[in-house]
């Protein structure tokens, strides 16, 4: 049975951005697993742990000696290694004595194109780990790919943050290399405050865990951030009030703290007077505070929020008093923001836009707002909103941007939008534009709530379908993976909120209503008018591949048409699930060839015309035709009204008679005019049956 010892590396370093940690441990076990695995070093498991102050790696089970390889060595070919006697040459000598084989032990084997060449087939034994492992240990330290990374002192490589130390034991011995002057030592370090401030000295790799616990780490992130979550849901029930679980605020949390205490504070009553938002936001983006709510409507909140410490409770006191002072003038400016802002109603905001560039040749957010106003207005009239939501629509278009240059916005940006609906509200305004100019920035990303009011939808459409009317229009389309101006977000929001809502309207509609607020000449107007299209049919896609839907029937669907992104999604559920019925499964392949055939008729030199009766010919076309004639109205009739899946039930019934014609009429007949009217045939009744999914497309 193969020897095997647990190894422990821990790269120590001064406090990593939190927002490295995660994706640095990510690569410490992804880079660990295949270099281990070309190393030909076999173990049971990889894992890696870690704090803002270290990245640890572990490894269960390593075998202490590589295993062997068997190696294929490629020499000369065979009519250079032997002459005309049948006697060995110098090249194949040298080639096997390089080889450490006998020239009779040497093989003969062709390669891709037939020639012959000589191998050497070896056994190569694997050597001890205690050889290869300290220069892939010391390659693993600087494996990592740091969004930011730096320089310091006389070292030469560059990291997130300087290197203190590095242990590394294998079992219970130190694994020995250096990485630019930093020798491996057998220690760890605590707590930077709590810690015994000495090296604590780690007898083995699984001595690391309990020691690191006792110098008041908690190494391993998944229990910590368990830890965290049930302090602070503690901390609210002896409040006797509610925490929402905000992920990203945990994550963060728990990537600045290796011991951490939950504890809870109070602020002053008289601030709830300022819209919970601000509050929220201030506490979570500025001092990364879980704010409390009354309840789990999240309607009302507490004075109070949850923080947390890099330490135990001693003198929680003190730390309490610190942080609610800090809160306390956080939220005097907020205060401060909101008084000063509402000496002035929202409108009157809108001149300060004209010194505020959206970008630079597309002009100022003013502009914009022009720009918005009338797209927003026919936007809700294409949506065919009551007369009194297409006004409301305008109104909210000419307001929507007034808060982006209020002191709270510009002090708290998240809030933009929401500071609009705010302020509106406090002088009067209609509840329904404010909250239109609210929803026109939702959804600000994956998982958000959208637009769901007539006005707030098409402000919110208007908004998103201006930014990329204009962007594209400029030859500023997103490649690859880079996207500054977030533009797949507002194309992947727009479709996101036409589908969620059951909109059913032309995408290709409400681009060009964009694209004519920039008046463009007619080539660019076209150009960006095609850009965008295809922009919108790969998020459509996407929202279908994130559905789980089959790539190809993805493919019939959009083939078909994406243009109404509601009415797709449809299609691709419908034939989804037809897919799933075995009467209709069993006719799609009959339907294909149909479609298939058809598609064919330009490749045959024939242009399909209207089907003529008299050259109808044979009775499995007559039958064909008939049934086509008969079903027609009613497949239509479900097409208008979007059912596709009794579109489908009805289709199974043109199986028998498709079946026959294809296994009984010739369409490239020798009369070219039976031709042409096979062909036409066809085509009706491949175009119909096709009208909601390329039915070609599919697979099998």
């Amino acid at each position: 049975m193969t020897e095997t010892r647990n190894l422990l590396l821990e790269i120590g370093t001064e406090e990593i951005p939190s927002r490295f940690c995660q994706p640095a441990l990510d690569q410490l076990k992804a880079n660990a697993e295949k270099a281990l695995a070309e190393a030909r070093i076999d173990f049971k498991l990889a894992d890696t742990f870690g704090t803002p102050r270290r990245l640890v790696l572990y490894v269960k089970d390593m075998a202490l000696v590589q295993k062997d390889v068997e190696v294929v060595q490629k020499g000369p070919a065979k009519k250079a290694a032997f002459d005309a006697n049948g006697n060995p040459t110098v090249a194949i000598q040298k080639f096997a004595q390089s080889q450490g084989v006998e020239i009779s032990a040497l093989e003969v084997q062709k390669d891709e194109k037939g020639n012959e060449y000589m191998y050497a087939r070896k056994l190569v034994k694997g050597e001890s780990i205690a050889k290869v492992l300290p220069p892939l240990l010391a390659s693993l330290v600087l494996s990592f790919e740091w969004p930011k990374s730096m320089r310091w002192a006389d070292r030469s490589i560059r990291y997130a943050r300087p290197i203190r130390w590095i242990l590394a034991m294998l079992g219970d011995r130190r694994v020995p290399f250096e990485v630019d002057g930093i020798a491996t030592v057998n220690t760890t370090m605590g707590h930077r405050v709590l810690g015994p401030g000495a090296p604590i000295v780690v007898d083995n790799a699984d001595d690391y865990f309990p020691k690191a616990t006792k110098g008041y780490v908690m190494v391993d992130q998944n229990i910590r951030k368990q830890v965290i979550w049930q302090q602070v849901t503690d901390c609210a029930y002896r409040l006797g009030g509610h925490v929402e679980r905000d992920e990203d605020l945990l994550e963060e949390l728990n990537w600045l703290v290796e011991q951490p205490t939950a504890f809870s504070g109070a602020f002053d009553p008289a601030f709830l007077d300022v819209p919970p938002q601000v509050l929220v936001t201030t506490m979570k983006e500025n001092q990364r505070y879980f704010p409390v709510y009354k309840d789990e409507s999240r309607t009302e909140l507490l004075p109070n929020f949850i923080a947390l410490r890099n330490g135990e409770r001693d003198y929680i006191e003190i730390v309490r008093a610190g942080n609610e002072k800090v809160l306390a003038a956080r939220l005097s400016d907020a205060r401060f923001f909101w008084d000063e802002d509402r000496k002035r109603d929202l409108a009157s905001y809108n001149d300060r836009l004209k010194a505020v560039v959206f970008q630079e040749k597309l002009g100022t957010q003013y502009q914009r707002v022009v720009r918005l106003t009338e797209l927003a207005e026919k936007v809700a009239n294409h949506l065919n909103l009551p007369h009194g939501e297409r006004a409301q629509a305008t109104r909210a278009a000419q307001l929507c941007k007034a808060d982006l240059v209020t002191r709270m916005v510009f002090e708290f940006p998240e809030v933009q939008g929401y500071m609009g609906q705010q302020y509106l509200l406090r002088e009067g305004g209609d509840p329904a534009v404010a909250k239109a100019i609210y929803e026109h920035y939702l959804p600000r990303g994956a998982g958000d709530e959208l637009p769901r009011t007539g006005p707030g939808i098409a402000v919110a459409l208007a908004d998103k379908l201006d930014t990329l009317a204009g962007y594209f229009s400029i030859g500023m389309i997103p490649t690859g993976s880079q996207d500054p101006f977030a533009l797949r977000r507002a194309a992947q929001g727009a479709v996101q909120t036409v589908i969620e809502n059951g909109l059913t309207v032309d995408i290709a509609d409400l681009c060009a209503l964009a694209i004519e607020g920039y008046k463009l000449e007619n080539p660019v107007e076209l150009k960006t008018l095609g850009d965008m299209l295809d922009f919108f049919r790969a998020r459509i896609k996407v929202m279908m591949e994130a559905r789980n839907y089959r790539y190809d029937v993805i493919e019939a669907v959009l083939s078909a048409s994406f243009r109404a992104p509601y009415d797709a999604m449809r299609r691709a559920e419908a034939l989804s699930r037809m897919l799933t019925e075995p009467e209709f499964a069993a006719v799609t392949g009959a339907f294909k060839r149909v479609t298939n055939l058809a598609s064919k008729a330009e490749e045959a030199g024939v242009e399909p015309g209207e089907v003529d009766v008299e050259l109808l010919t044979e009775a499995a076309e007559r039958d064909l035709y008939g049934a086509f004639v008969d079903l027609r109205p009613d497949m239509k009739q479900a097409l208008d009204g979007l059912d596709y899946e009794k579109f489908y039930q009805i289709a199974t019934r043109l199986k028998q008679p498709v079946d026959a014609f294809l296994d009984n009429v010739r369409v490239n007949a020798d009369n070219e005019k039976v031709k042409v009217n096979r062909y036409s045939l066809l085509t009706a009744v491949g175009g119909l049956l096709s009208a909601p999914a390329d039915l070609g497309r599919l697979a099998g």
